[in-house]
């Protein structure tokens, strides 16, 4: 089900769902839940309930989990460029986007995040911040929202970081949206991350 979806004037939700998740010994996002979701999916569900659109980005050759988001209804995109690192697949899903009011970039090991926390970043950049990332207990997590002026920034990205060098580009600019959400901390790298 590879489509490619584009929102005229609404904030794009892009889940960076192409690592390779070494660290956990298995494929990590189509890892099964408690409840029996992958990993990936429950983490796309969440920016989608949120955002209404959104894109996950995937390796072509992950086809266990493209076939988890055909079954849940999930939209992507191939980045054949993934192992270059986040940023080709960051970069792969701003370009199957173009028609986007900003994005919410969100990452596909983090399900367990509110989707009133990500309305809550979209809602930031919607209302005119140039970046705008949830906070909690004085750390900055995920997801992050970045304006449409911050574009040719984001496609000129390289390497591993994902969109760091543009984050601490605007520092004083990141609108900090405080919330009591453990989630956007929460990222999966090993199983012991998985809750019960």
């Amino acid at each position: 089900m590879e489509n490619r979806s584009t929102s005229p004037r609404g904030i794009m939700g892009i889940l960076l769902a192409a690592g390779q998740g070494s660290r956990f010994g298995s494929n990590k996002l189509c890892h099964a839940l408690a409840d029996g979701t992958p990993v990936a999916v429950r983490s796309a569900e969440n920016l989608r309930d949120a955002l209404g659109e959104m894109i996950a980005v995937v390796r072509p050759e992950d086809s266990i989990l493209r076939g988890h988001f055909d079954a849940a209804g999930i939209a992507y995109v191939l980045c054949p460029d993934a192992g270059q690192g986040m940023a080709a697949t960051l970069v792969c899903g701003i370009r199957a986007t173009p028609g986007a009011a900003g994005w919410v970039i969100a990452l596909g090991d983090m399900p367990y995040i509110r989707p009133d926390t990500i309305a809550a970043v979209a809602a930031a950049i919607r209302d005119g911040a140039l970046l705008a990332a949830p906070f909690t207990d004085g750390q900055r997590g995920h997801p992050v929202g970045f304006a449409t002026s911050l574009k040719d920034e984001l496609l000129a990205l390289q390497g591993d970081e994902g969109a760091r060098r543009v984050i601490v580009g605007h520092k004083e600019q990141l609108r900090r949206i405080d919330c009591d959400d453990p989630g956007i901390l929460a990222d999966i790298d090993v199983p012991a991350d998985l809750r019960p």
